[in-house]
């Protein structure tokens, strides 16, 4: 009787070391570094520090399908304000993966909150992707904010895109072909179009990380959108 316990409490200890939360070091399957994991690349699972990473994605989303997938309840999606493809944030990446749970700056101040205005579609999202991505980019507020305006300044929306009438129907390369012409220097393979349900919400445009370039970006690509058809909405 005394062996038979023995045996048992040596496979009780074996089983609850395969299943303790830190045997494994694989990265949850659901792990995303992102706000939209559909086009994002896995979260790198350890801690990012600030600095430490290998170029941007800025990611502009088509207002119109970005807000029929949160249910219009945020002030980007407010009818009447007619937007189309607007800044949702600046984010760093690795090569695979992006930071996670860098340690950085506090919130940002006033002033700092003012070089963002006019770039996000209200300060809630500022806050917001400075909190989840600006501290992985080891800047002050002030100078993360300053980054994602040139960064815009560096993409040309196609006119395609600017205050269209009518909902229209494309296919992805359709959508990346019409930035390639307006911005001569963006090439395949730098930058994905993003969708759910088949409705465009946006694009994920690759930089250098002194933001001088565009770049290539395999991973961001081939976590795009790949469906054969996507509508975009036209404006609210």
């Amino acid at each position: 009787m005394r062996r038979v316990f023995v045996r048992c409490a040596a496979w009780a200890v074996l089983i609850c070391a395969v299943f303790a939360p830190g045997f494994s070091s694989a990265a949850k399957e659901g792990d995303c570094a992102a706000d939209d994991c559909s086009s994002q690349p896995a979260l790198n699972t350890s801690a990012g520090a600030a600095r430490d990473f290998d170029f941007y994605v800025l990611a502009l989303s088509w207002s119109p399908g970005f807000c029929q997938s949160v249910d219009g309840a945020r002030d980007q999606c407010e009818p009447g304000k007619g937007l189309g493809f607007v800044v949702h944030g600046l984010w760093p990446q690795y090569e695979s993966g992006a930071p996670g749970e860098c340690a950085g700056a506090g919130a940002p101040s006033r002033v700092a909150l003012e070089k963002a205005a006019g770039l996000f579609p209200d300060e809630r999202l500022a806050r917001y992707e400075w909190r989840k991505h600006g501290v992985c980019s080891g800047k002050s507020p002030s100078d993360y904010f300053a980054d994602v305006a040139h960064a815009h300044a560096a993409v040309t929306i196609p006119p395609l895109f600017v205050k269209p009438a009518r909902d229209q129907t494309f296919t992805p390369i359709d959508v990346e072909r019409a930035f390639y012409q307006s911005n001569p220097r963006l090439r395949p393979g730098m930058m994905a179009v993003s969708c759910r349900r088949r409705v465009m919400d946006g694009v994920r445009i690759c930089l250098s990380k002194d933001l001088r370039e565009f770049r290539a970006c395999p991973e961001v690509v081939r976590r795009g959108c790949h469906v054969r058809e996507i509508s975009a909405p036209a404006p609210l």
